[in-house]
């Protein structure tokens, strides 16, 4: 990435971030610049994101994914189909204190995700390659997100080995999904459908939190 990029994704960063009253230190924001260029280099061999206009990125990736972070319980999260690392890298990034695990099938975007870790120096973040439906983590999370997986029907399902009663699933959504939500197993309550704001991000947007039930 040449330096006038790079100032540039800096800059609308900073801006964003404090329009999300989002307070990173300089590390953090140094680590979310190193993952955009790491995103940057890897894009043009393995397509991970269908974004081609980079000064798209720090919206439509950075800032998308940090503007969960107030309406999130706390508690360690897998990130379900996280593909580029999106949510979940910026997440592992803003929150060091959270256990964070990258869960996708595909390998080429897992090798991805690793050389990001190791690069971001990640240690709260680990990469699991493999379908959601099939792992049977040896400890489950206390939380899942999504941000471009699945309806939520599909979510809930996928998610049924790796939150257990009480933990709560996260799904990162464009307009409103009313027909999502009517069509909602049984088994999960929809605690709050959270309107949200993005810098520089002229789309709808919503975060959907569900909780699932105890057992009676």
């Amino acid at each position: 990435m040449n330096t006038v990029k790079s100032s540039a994704n800096a800059g609308q960063l900073a801006r964003g971030l404090a329009a999300l009253h989002l307070d990173l230190d300089e590390d953090a924001q140094q680590r979310l610049l190193t993952y955009l260029a790491l995103l940057q280099k890897w894009n043009r061999v393995y397509n991970l994101t269908a974004i081609r206009e980079a000064g798209k990125w720090v919206s439509h990736h950075l800032l998308d994914s940090l503007s969960v972070l107030a309406h999130l319980p706390v508690g360690s999260v897998v990130d379900v189909g996280t593909g580029a690392g999106l949510p979940g890298i910026p997440l592992a990034i803003a929150e060091p204190q959270r256990r964070v695990v990258l869960l996708d099938s595909n390998h080429k975007k897992g090798a991805f995700l690793q050389q990001v870790v190791i690069e971001c120096g990640l240690r709260n973040c680990q990469v699991h390659i493999g379908r959601a439906e099939e792992w049977q983590p040896a400890s489950i999370f206390d939380g899942a997100i999504s941000r471009a997986f699945s309806d939520l029907a599909g979510f809930v399902e996928a998610t049924r080995y790796l939150v257990g009663e009480g933990g709560w699933l996260a799904a990162m959504k464009g307009v409103h999904p009313d027909e999502e939500l009517a069509q909602l197993p049984a088994g999960v309550t929809v605690e709050k459908v959270q309107p949200l704001e993005v810098p520089g991000l002229r789309a709808a947007r919503h975060l959907v939190l569900l909780r699932r039930n105890a057992r009676s």
